[in-house]
């Protein structure tokens, strides 16, 4: 059951500050706040949700589909996922803008600043989710505002269940907007902040919101997460990683295991379980594409 993965392919260049940005910015004076932070390293990488999901999922055995926009400069990474043997035909490509671009600054508390500029994903939305697409399962991961409200209702239409996994790009939307998003997905997630603000938002506890979908899960990062069904919560505990080395496409590399569990008919507990320990092999490598999973793969296939 190929999965569809709507989101973003962009260019990562990672930086690493060795200090702490804590210690760098005074609270008293962020009306004027005017900071600089040495990276001693610099790496550029293949991202975006798009692209990091589907490479963890066709690293586990499953079937990406992923549906984004790159620009003039998105040639090396369709050629790339090609070669991974993803089947790129979802992915749209425009010559007179960039692919999206990410800059983000890790410190060695594992804290982040990310900057982000859309480029070519702001006209994600050029990409039509049909009856045919091939898909049995999608999600729809942070994209272009118009895209990830236009495939949400195209899903709807076509009867392909979704994942709305909203991400960064939550703020992008209303309590009105973001209710219509959980009424036509199937499950949703997110993680603690963006919990937060999604009850905020909505006016509804997540004991409520889990009422309205097949399945809500929220992350909590190194405590594991939550798996709320029908306002039943069951705490799924965190894997212990080998070692903490970078946590970009942490969330990404979660959101593969779901979708490989939901593509098997797994449990959502099930389901989460896989994606607590595929973050953890995925947090103690650099990059958000530079990991493997072949000997998961092989368990997961066994059992």
């Amino acid at each position: 059951m190929p999965a569809l993965i709507c989101g973003s392919l962009a260019f990562d260049n990672i930086m690493t500050f060795e200090g702490r940005f804590a210690d760098q910015i005074l609270p008293e004076q962020l009306h004027i706040l005017n900071v600089s932070f040495l990276v001693p390293s610099l790496r550029r990488d293949f991202g975006g949700c798009a692209g990091n999901i589907a490479y963890a999922l066709q690293q586990l055995g499953g079937q990406p589909l992923p549906m984004a926009m790159v620009g003039s400069d998105g040639g090396d990474y369709l050629q790339r996922m090609r070669d991974q043997g993803i089947d790129t035909r979802h992915v749209g490509q425009v010559q007179d803008t960039h692919t999206a671009q990410c800059m983000i600054m890790t410190d060695r508390d594992n804290n982040q600043i990310t900057a982000f500029h859309p480029g070519a994903m702001s006209l994600a939305h050029g990409n039509v989710i049909t009856a045919d697409c091939g898909a049995g399962i999608a999600i729809i991961s942070p994209d272009g505002r118009d895209a990830m409200l236009q495939h949400a209702a195209q899903l709807q239409a076509t009867n392909i269940p979704f994942v709305f996994d909203p991400g960064q790009g939550l703020p992008m939307f209303n309590g009105e907007e973001l209710l219509q998003f959980i009424a036509q997905a199937t499950w949703v997630t997110v993680n603690d902040y963006e919990a937060k603000m999604l009850c905020d938002r909505t006016g509804l506890s997540l004991e409520a919101l889990s009422h309205k979908v097949r399945g809500l899960v929220v992350t909590l990062g190194g405590e594991g997460c939550e798996v709320w069904e029908q306002g039943v919560r069951t705490l799924v505990p965190a894997v212990t990683p080998e070692a903490v080395i970078d946590p970009t496409g942490c969330g990404d590399a979660w959101r593969a295991a779901l979708l490989y569990g939901l593509e098997q008919g797994w449990t959502l507990v099930r389901c989460a379980e896989l994606g607590n320990r595929v973050g953890a092999i995925k947090v103690a490598h650099r990059g958000p594409q530079n990991y493997q999973l072949d000997a998961l793969r092989a368990e997961v296939a066994a059992a």
